[in-house]
């Protein structure tokens, strides 16, 4: 039985999955990092599969989720994939590495298996790919979800610094003309002199932070395109 096989050999097969992400460039994993992620879905995965030996569905799905993720509740092996991708956008990797991690198991499985010359019976290699499907569809969501979370953040962030950047040139601007405005009228000065070229010159730095900042507004529409509904089979087609 593969739950068994997987048991009995475990600390040979996290030991394999360790030495794959160590051969990866800039994959140096943490302890925290080995411990949550692919050891902690070994051992869920063996709970899978022995409830499917002894026919419990129900524990079996409430472990590792059922095929094609459709069950709405959040499964145990679903929650742990979902922190392991989480934790590896902290470190800045990419989706291709969060998929590997899960890759690792599944290839360090199969070696091990044609090692030992211990065949299993194709519902449990379902199991195996319906864990695997489950527990990279959680780590890939959340990791998305979180990349997509600190681009807008930082997005937010960098459009608040342009913007108060644009309010304390225009404050600037807007002040010195409001002082000339204030000279020319206590001093009664005309318009053509140099208070009034002050004036002026506070307008058109106005003028033209208020133009770039519109040149900027259009740039970003056009980069964005236009927005509607189209058709998935069209655009995959």
């Amino acid at each position: 039985m593969m739950y068994e096989f997987l048991s009995n050999n475990a600390d040979d097969l996290i030991q394999r999955c360790i030495d794959k992400v160590n051969k990866r460039p800039q994959r140096n994993a943490s302890r925290e990092q080995l411990r949550t992620g692919i050891p902690m879905f070994l051992e869920q995965l063996t709970k899978t599969l022995y409830a499917e030996e002894n026919i419990d569905t129900a524990a079996a799905i409430a472990i590792s989720g059922a095929s094609g993720g459709e069950r709405k509740d959040a499964s145990e092996m679903g929650a742990t994939a979902a922190a392991h991708g989480a934790a590896l956008l902290a470190l800045d990797y990419t989706v291709d590495q969060v998929v590997h991690d899960y890759g690792d198991l599944c290839q360090a499985i199969t070696d091990l298996a044609v090692e030992r010359d211990a065949p299993f019976p194709a519902d449990e290699f379902r199991t195996l790919n319906r864990c695997l499907d489950n527990a990279i569809a959680s780590a890939v969501t959340e990791f998305s979800f979180q990349r997509d979370c600190a681009i807008s953040d930082r997005y937010a962030s960098e459009t608040n610094e342009r913007l108060g950047f644009l309010m304390h040139e225009l404050r600037n601007s807007l002040s010195v003309a409001t002082m000339a405005v204030a000279a020319m009228e206590v001093g009664q000065l005309s318009i053509s002199g140099a208070t009034g070229a002050l004036l002026k010159r506070g307008h058109a730095a106005m003028q033209r932070l208020i133009n770039l900042s519109l040149e900027d507004v259009r740039a970003e529409g056009a980069a964005a395109g236009p927005k509607g509904i189209f058709s998935l089979a069209d655009f995959i087609h």
